[in-house]
């Protein structure tokens, strides 16, 4: 699947759909979705690499994919934009340096400190008070 020029299948059309969906329902529920959902997905169903996955999940950042959620926050009082913009300033530092290092690396490393990252997030969440 990695290859930019090859045509979709309509069944690849709908499994992106599906973790466009998912991603997104995710994202508005609790916060999260391009690395949770997309990433994982596009790894194991359509068979990106996972510097792939994670620069094609990266770009969907790039939009205001968000944006509907994001105004039903603000409505109800539930974003600070000062931290935002704060946070927002140095992702972009951030996520300029990290894709930079993951670029270099092989891919199963990446992948192997990716998944690191998702149980250690998943089991302090589960025993934090």
């Amino acid at each position: 699947m990695n290859d930019l020029n090859k045509k979709l299948s309509m069944n690849e059309v709908l499994i992106l759909l599906c973790i466009g969906v998912a991603a997104g329902m995710l994202s508005g529920m609790v916060g999260v979705g391009g690395g949770i959902i997309i990433v994982p997905a596009l790894v194991y169903f359509l068979g990106f690499s996972q510097q792939m996955a994670q620069g094609t999940s990266l770009s969907i950042l790039l939009l205001p994919t968000g944006a509907f959620a994001v105004i039903n926050y603000y409505q109800n009082g539930y974003v600070d934009w000062k931290i935002a913009l704060i946070i927002a300033s140095s992702f972009l530092l951030g996520g300029f340096i990290g894709s930079k290092v993951a670029i270099s690396l092989d891919q199963n490393v990446v992948k192997k400190i990716f998944a690191a990252f998702m149980i250690l997030m998943g089991i302090r969440m589960l025993i934090w008070k």
